[in-house]
């Protein structure tokens, strides 16, 4: 159980019911409780939803996958009734970010708010409705879960002795693999140039509303935005979002439908704004972005402050974190000491996660040395230029405690975890009201859950 459990609680990605169901071809079945813990109840479509959501992630589905997704549902279920009882905080508005997050996914996935809808079979609110349960669940499990295991620890010792365990022809294999950090500055365009983008927006605009080209079409042509390029400069938007600047983002909810914003400026560059509908706290956008040009000569003086800044590095002056913080424009990193991650979250990043410029950085400079200052294009098609510091560089390798204790070491530490969460499990399970469907008892997966069972 350890293994499935902590895998549904750290990564399972959640998909309603709705959308399972109305995706696949209609069969007239009822449905039925499989399994109750405590007053949560487990029903048969629960089972199913989870192994079509496998199937659409092209996740391999055991042979056993009904037995191990019914487990999982009830480790869930256990660790979201202790975190009741203990209050462990997850508050509403928590829960409402996941859930949006979940909807603009699906909206992305599906291509538009209308085709999701048609998809589901339901309204936008509807799905929200939907969710709203499994995530609270989701997010207590996962509080519970942290809970239990946070004061676990790992030694050295530990970690020999795991990594012993594991036989030889198990061990990964890694390709070459680098951790990189870099200061990035982005040129601030001349004035000149920031009124041109104005003026052109301006003209844009102008041709929008007497009528002779409509929103869309310039959006596609003019447009410096790769991400709405090819959709008319279409976003569909939640007021409360994260993830959006907050500029822009308060500038669709100060607009009437079919009303056009003048220019206004983000961190991006200027844009121009038309509401094409809006429903309580969601929206429908559509956005032009120019990015104004940076000359050579601002290029040339960003590069001469990169240089004064490699300088201080090199003579140990200045820590790299610090350097960072103090003069990075990258958003990404600015927070992280500049620090690289890979597709996992990690430091280790391989070559082809990389940029064909970067790429070109490393290739003669040596571990522990900064990169002279280089131009390149962000994939906004902003100009900006970059240091690089190479902190370390792996050739392919297979896994050992040398080139990788810091990945043994939290793989170590996570199957230590998952023994912890297993004997509180073992402890907890007995005082449970614990029912499980007929069909499912023979389960291997059900033999811990059996002796509190009731027949």
């Amino acid at each position: 159980m350890k293994h499935y459990l902590l895998l549904l609680i750290g990564s399972f990605a959640f998909v309603s019911a709705s959308l399972a169901q109305n995706s696949q071809p209609k069969k007239v079945v009822a449905d039925k409780i499989v399994a109750v813990v405590g007053d949560k109840v487990i029903l048969k479509s629960d089972i199913d939803n989870s192994i079509i959501d496998m199937q659409r992630q092209n996740i391999e589905i055991p042979a056993n996958a009904r037995c191990s997704m019914l487990e999982q549902a009830m480790g869930i279920k256990a660790l979201v009734l202790q975190a009741e009882k203990d209050s462990l905080p997850v508050t509403d508005e928590e829960v409402e970010t996941i859930i949006d997050n979940r909807i603009r996914a699906f909206i992305s996935q599906f291509g538009s708010k209308e085709e999701l809808e048609k998809v589901a079979g339901k309204t936008i609110y509807q799905l929200k409705e939907d969710f709203r349960e499994p995530i609270r669940d989701q997010e207590l499990a996962k509080a519970m879960r942290n809970k239990v295991v946070e004061n676990v620890r790992i030694t050295p010792k530990e970690v020999n002795e795991f990594y012993n365990k594991i036989p030889k022809d198990s061990l990964f294999l890694y390709e070459s693999e680098v951790e990189i950090s870099q200061i990035v500055i982005f040129p601030k365009a001349h004035r000149d140039a920031e009124e041109y983008a104005i003026e052109q927006l301006k003209g844009i605009k102008a041709q929008v509303e007497s009528g002779k080209s409509d929103f869309a079409s310039l959006a596609s042509i003019y447009t410096m935005d790769p991400g709405s390029k090819e959709t008319g400069g279409q976003y569909d938007v939640n007021r409360y979002s994260k993830e959006l600047d907050p500029v822009w983002l308060g500038k669709a909810f100060t607009l009437k439908p079919g009303q056009i914003s003048n220019p206004f400026k983000t961190r991006f560059g200027y844009h121009i704004m038309q509401l094409v509908s809006r429903a309580g706290d969601d929206a429908s956008v559509r956005h032009i972005l120019i990015i104004p040009q940076v000359t050579s000569y601002e290029m040339k003086e960003g590069t001469i402050k990169l240089d004064s800044i490699r300088d201080l590095l090199v003579a140990g002056k200045i820590d790299f974190g610090a350097a960072v913080a103090k003069f990075s424009d990258d958003e990404q990193s600015k927070f992280t000491a500049g620090q690289i991650t890979g597709r996992d979250g990690g430091t280790y990043v391989t070559i082809d996660q990389l940029d064909k410029d970067m790429v070109a950085m490393l290739k003669d400079l040596k571990v522990g040395q900064y990169s002279h200052p280089t131009e390149f294009v962000d994939e906004r098609g902003k100009k900006g230029i970059r240091i690089v510091y190479l902190k370390t560089r792996t050739e392919p390798h297979r896994e050992n405690l040398k080139d990788d204790y810091n990945r043994v070491a939290q793989r170590a530490l996570e199957d230590k975890k998952n023994e912890v969460l297993e004997q509180w499990f073992n402890k907890k399970v007995v005082t449970y009201y614990i029912l499980v469907d007929d069909e499912y008892k023979s389960c291997p997966e059900m033999a811990k859950w059996m002796p509190a069972a009731k027949n």
